[in-house]
């Protein structure tokens, strides 16, 4: 959204980048004024998109876990370790190792930090 007006104020200015707007011109203006406006309007709908299928991404790849992978990727974003997730789910160290392994494979993650941001991009709840 781009406002463009002939009486603005400061408080109508807020209003509309509160409400989404991506510039905000009085007129007159320049015509290079708008087409930068609807450029930077046009990359952020971009990004929009993009951000958008990598959610959808991440949670296809959530749906490929099993339950059990679940369980231990909630431990995990949790900040619990191995022997805890262990512990809770009563299984042992290196069967949440292998779970562990086999969620950062499915997940597609280099990283704990990388299965992180993926969750938080997905909107998964912490575990316990």
């Amino acid at each position: 959204m781009i406002i463009m007006t002939g009486h603005g104020d400061v408080r109508l200015a807020v209003e509309a980048m509160k409400a989404g707007a991506v510039d905000f011109i009085e007129k007159p203006f320049d015509d290079e004024v708008l087409l930068s406006a609807v450029q930077i309007a046009l990359d952020r709908y971009d990004q929009a998109g993009q951000r958008e299928a990598e959610v959808t991404n991440i949670r296809e790849k959530i749906k490929t876990l099993t339950a059990r992978e679940h369980e231990v990727l909630q431990g995990i974003l949790a900040g619990l370790p191995n022997k805890t997730i262990a512990y809770d789910l009563k299984l042992s160290a290196r069967t949440v190792e292998v779970h562990r392994a086999n969620v950062m494979t499915k997940m597609g993650a280099g990283s704990l930090p990388e299965l992180v941001r993926m969750a938080l991009l997905a909107q998964l709840p912490p575990g316990k």
